[in-house]
């Protein structure tokens, strides 16, 4: 394990597999302290112990972000159990379904606005101050060129994460004068569930895993990492 992180608490979200998981464990191998959420108690349990394999530290938060007050509660609940939040990568996300704006389902409609979008907000909301407090406070949300790049089929997804990215990007001019740094990570293409249900016909292996992409989410999250409000990528 590297002590780049060490002494540092990481707040993880979709850390039950794929990147989320893979960045939780590269965390720790920098030294973090990691507290891990997903839907998927199962697959956070995964995650844990293969952060404990390293000889780090993990802390499982079963967590489902389209309950509002289960998020609103994560920053007292961590400056109660840690004093401290240094990390803030949020990776979770929906797809919902693909299908024409016209069709989009109000329930559909309504559970990809709460990850991709709410869930956003409401984390700048209830872990900015303790990130402000930090000597060195980073932040990284978890973003897709969809949001950029409009694609049939693709609109509440698309929507959704381009108004994450406007929320993350406002939020990083707001506290360009403190020593926290704000940015966007677009991983490109990767095998994940995400993408499986996606493109269902698309063989995983010709794809950039987890594991590789997770090393440069979490260089995003180092001290010496001082750029702020930009959108980083793999490679």
């Amino acid at each position: 394990m590297s002590g780049l992180l060490k002494g540092s608490v990481a707040l993880v979200t979709g850390a039950s597999r794929g990147i989320g998981a893979a960045t939780a464990i590269e965390l720790a191998r920098l030294g973090a302290r990691v507290v891990i959420t997903a839907r998927t108690q199962g697959g956070l349990e995964e995650t844990d112990d293969a952060i404990r394999a390293l000889g780090g530290e993990a802390t499982i938060l079963p967590l489902d972000l389209r309950e509002g007050a289960s998020i609103d509660a994560i920053g007292p609940t961590l400056f109660q159990r840690f004093g401290r939040l240094d990390i803030l990568v949020h990776n979770a996300g929906a797809l919902g379904k693909l299908t024409p704006v016209s069709h989009i389902l109000p329930d559909d409609w309504a559970d990809v606005v709460a990850v991709n979008l709410s869930a956003a907000w409401r984390l700048i909301r209830t872990c900015d101050p303790l990130l402000r407090q930090a000597a060195a406070g980073r932040a990284v949300f978890v973003t897709e060129n969809r949001a950029r790049e409009p694609r049939a089929y693709w609109g509440a997804m698309g929507a959704t994460k381009a108004g994450m990215e406007h929320l993350v990007l406002t939020w990083a001019q707001e506290i360009a004068t403190t020593p926290l740094r704000v940015n966007l990570f677009d991983p490109g293409v990767v095998a994940t569930r995400m993408r499986g249900n996606a493109f269902p016909g698309e063989d995983p292996k010709t794809l950039a895993a987890p594991d590789t992409v997770a090393p440069w989410l979490a260089a995003l999250c180092l001290p010496a990492e001082l750029r702020n409000g930009a959108l980083a990528g793999f490679g």
